[in-house]
């Protein structure tokens, strides 16, 4: 997306065209380091076509298959590269991406995927938004058995609270969001089911 590591969304111009790229998390564009690739793939997963063309058809993502794929390639570019490509800081106008290590709610064992998202004062803000499918995405079913979590930013860990926003407080996120990825409104509605706004709180506990 310019919108929500969707996994993915990131937007860049070309110097060419006057349409955007798109790529996997809910998040995209190139870094310093050279993940332009990882951008890629992170906002066509979540955005899926040019923007001009959104406009004409209204909003559309990628085959299921497709948004899979790039979720996992997106996380084995984190792996291969041992965190050095694959996560980026969020900014004013454009989405950043986060490893959020979650404890899988049947297996009890660390669970990590790659995120979108916001930062809003100390806080995280992430969709669970599954790629615009319905259903809940694991790492939100995990998150609502075992709230404290763990996510790996640009700069380094933290340890964090989940929880879901509710009332004036996800409405004024969601809002924040839609400045992002004007069309979020019409993403949302491919899903049947109200989509989670995902506050990551830091907390003090020591990394675990």
């Amino acid at each position: 997306m310019r919108r929500p590591y969707a996994r993915c969304s990131h937007v860049r111009r070309t110097s060419r065209a006057h349409h955007r790229d798109t790529c996997s998390c809910g998040n995209a564009c190139p870094s310093r380091n050279g993940s332009r690739l990882t951008r890629r793939l992170a906002t066509a997963a979540s955005v899926g076509e040019p923007m001009s063309q959104r406009h004409q058809r209204g909003p559309r993502v990628p085959p299921r298959w497709f948004v899979r794929f790039a979720w996992h390639a997106h996380r084995g570019l984190y792996r291969l590269t041992g965190g050095r490509v694959g996560l980026w800081r969020a900014r004013p106008n454009r989405w950043g991406t986060l490893r959020l290590t979650t404890i899988g709610r049947r297996t009890h064992q660390d669970r990590s995927v790659i995120l979108g998202y916001l930062e809003d004062g100390p806080n995280f803000i992430a969709l669970a938004m599954n790629g615009w499918a319905d259903g809940e995405p694991a790492w939100w079913l995990n998150l609502q058995a075992h709230s404290n979590a763990r996510v790996d930013l640009a700069d380094g860990p933290r340890s964090v609270t989940a929880r879901a926003a509710a009332g004036t407080e996800r409405s004024r996120l969601w809002a924040k969001w839609r400045e992002i990825e004007p069309n979020l409104d019409g993403y949302a509605a491919l899903r049947s089911s109200e989509t989670a706004v995902v506050i990551f709180e830091p907390r003090d506990d020591p990394l675990g």
